[in-house]
């Protein structure tokens, strides 16, 4: 009897467990299978353009490894720091439900993980596919560490075009002989602006064009006939890019990990954190097809590299020692092809799109000139006019903290951030031809605070004080929908606003001397950081964080830290 107490009392005891968690299994992001990854952050010699160079990588692959997964699957990465560098790795385009421990940013979700460390980024794809890419978040480390991310829908979900004969992940990137945290430090050092990169690269060669790459060059064998998906990432670190194929054309299917209606272009724009898929028929005559890259520039008074980069779509029975037909570009300067596509991408799907808004938000995003204060300003005063180059957001140039945001906001630590990041700009001017009188910046690390569920307009308007050019503005922890862009100074009572089927994206280049309105559902709680995705933006300081604060209960709520969180 005593022995079929005790069964009896384990069995309750068992279902008590089992039902409760078979419960939260259909709500808690835990995922629907679950891969597993190492990345170990090495130094790889490499030579390119005629020199040797150590440079950073993941398991000393450059491009790094390809993270395939399915809609709805768990992700498991751990990442050892082999290096003697601070490393982070952001999961760029992942929502990151109900795992802001996991995002990546450094000092803003975690410490970064030190030499000899590592740390398991632990999330969950919830209904997530399509193409996104992860990359180092600290420092200029992106130049080098990077890599796709690959979703497949859940099995037995076609794509909704049709099939294509083979994907093909395109990687571009920047490359420099100088070791990039040198880059890094001698721009933040100097006061002005950066370097222009040695090479642009596809999949980690430059092609031809460049010295000493002949054999360099990337290529796809095709088969005439045939349909491809190329899935295009942009870890480029300061420059956006051009991007086509000789005598092809592009129909863009998906930007940003979401499926768009069907656009075909000639060549499209990609921005520095940006992914493109496109299908592309092999069409024409057998020969080889030069796919490259080219800077797209809309800066003044910038200097940039003006080599493309270019890789090979070779047919079936082309000779090798043919030689490749040249893509065509627009202008570098050329705005009216990067509007085109903005104009006219439209989500294939209902995104759900907000109607009625909670918080309505209106940031100045652009570069400003502070005076300079140094004892050696021939060497830390080179911007313009002997001044220092910033650059804000409603004229606050975002200071990195010396702890995670994240945990100071968990822990209820005082002093490491302010919540009075302000939801309009403190002065209002004409943001595009004017400047205001006083054109300093305030330093500060400033939070804007949002009720969980908060319904967002937020509209980035391009600011004129130094010059005007293309923003790629990244909102961590959320995709959000772009309901509207326009050139000059935003103004409510006239932009017009696609309610109906805007793009659903996580980065927007807001036009040269324009505005872009994006709206999102603030419903993830945790610190979201909001950024330029060019590097030398954000090192500068255009940057800014989102705390999303706790809903009801558990699933709504940001979960405890895990136990081997780097410390600083």
């Amino acid at each position: 009897m005593a022995w079929s107490s005790c069964l009896l009392l384990w069995l309750s005891l068992l279902l008590s467990y089992y039902v409760p968690l078979s419960f939260a299994r259909a709500y808690w992001p835990v995922g629907a299978s679950t891969s597993f990854y190492h990345f170990k952050v090495q130094t790889l010699r490499v030579t390119k353009l005629c020199q040797t160079n150590d440079i950073v990588t993941v398991n000393g692959k450059f491009p790094g490894p390809v993270i395939y997964a399915q809609e709805d699957d768990r992700v498991i990465v751990t990442v050892t720091n082999q290096t003697p560098h601070n490393i982070t790795i952001h999961w760029h385009g992942v929502r990151q439900r109900l795992s802001c421990w996991a995002d990546g940013p450094s000092y803003i979700t975690q410490c970064p993980i030190q030499a000899g460390h590592s740390y398991t980024y632990d999330f969950t794809l919830v209904q997530q596919k399509g193409t996104l890419l992860w990359h180092a978040h600290a420092s200029w480390l992106r130049a080098t560490v990077h890599g796709a991310i690959v979703v497949y829908p859940k099995t037995g979900v076609p794509y909704p075009f049709p099939h294509p004969y083979e994907e093909h992940s395109l990687v571009f990137a920047e490359y420099w002989h100088k070791d990039v945290l040198q880059v890094e430090e001698d721009v933040m050092s100097s006061g002005g602006g950066a370097p222009p990169a040695d090479a642009y690269l596809i999949n980690g060669s430059p092609g031809p064009l460049y010295n000493c790459s002949a054999t360099d060059v990337y290529e796809i064998a095709v088969v005439p006939g045939k349909t491809y998906l190329l899935r295009l990432v942009s870890a480029s670190l300061n420059t956006e890019h051009f991007f086509a194929i000789a005598d092809h054309r592009l129909t863009i299917v998906e930007a940003d990990g979401e499926y768009t209606k069907p656009l075909t272009v000639d060549s499209l724009m990609i921005a520095p954190g940006q992914t493109i898929n496109v299908l592309v028929q092999a069409d024409q005559p057998i020969d080889t097809y030069d796919m490259a890259m080219a800077p797209f520039m809309s800066a003044q008074n910038v200097l940039f590299q003006k080599t493309p980069a270019v890789a090979h779509f070779r047919y079936s029975g082309a000779g090798p020692e043919a030689p490749s037909r040249p893509a065509e570009f627009p202008a570098f300067n050329d705005n009216i092809t990067v509007d085109f596509a903005l104009n006219n991408l439209r989500s294939l799907n209902d995104t759900g799109v907000p109607l009625v808004v909670d918080a309505n938000l209106l940031f100045t995003i652009g570069l400003t000139v502070e005076q300079c204060h140094s004892s050696h300003p021939n060497t830390s005063c080179q911007g313009p006019n002997g001044g220092v180059l910033a650059a804000v957001m409603n004229n606050i140039a975002f200071v990195e903290p010396m702890v995670s945001l994240l945990q100071a906001f968990y822990d209820n630590m005082n002093g490491y951030y302010t919540e009075d990041f302000p939801g309009v700009p403190p002065k209002n001017y004409d943001f595009v031809d004017g400047a205001p009188n006083d054109t300093q910046s305030l330093n500060g690390t400033r939070v804007k605070v949002l009720e969980f569920g908060s319904r967002v307009q937020l509209v980035l308007q391009n600011t004129g004080t130094v010059g005007t050019e293309n923003h790629p503005v990244h909102l961590h922890g959320h995709s959000f929908h772009v309901v509207g862009h326009g050139t000059g100074n935003y103004n409510p009572l006239t932009a017009k606003l696609n309610l109906v089927d805007p793009p659903y994206m996580n980065t927007i280049g807001v036009p040269a001397g324009g505005w872009a309105a994006i709206r999102f559902v603030a419903d993830n709680p945790g610190v979201w950081f909001v950024h330029c995705h060019l590097e030398v933006h954000a090192s500068w300081g255009l940057a800014m964080a989102f705390v999303v604060k706790d809903g009801n209960g558990t699933m709504e709520s940001l979960p405890h830290p895990p136990a081997d969180l780097p410390r600083c």
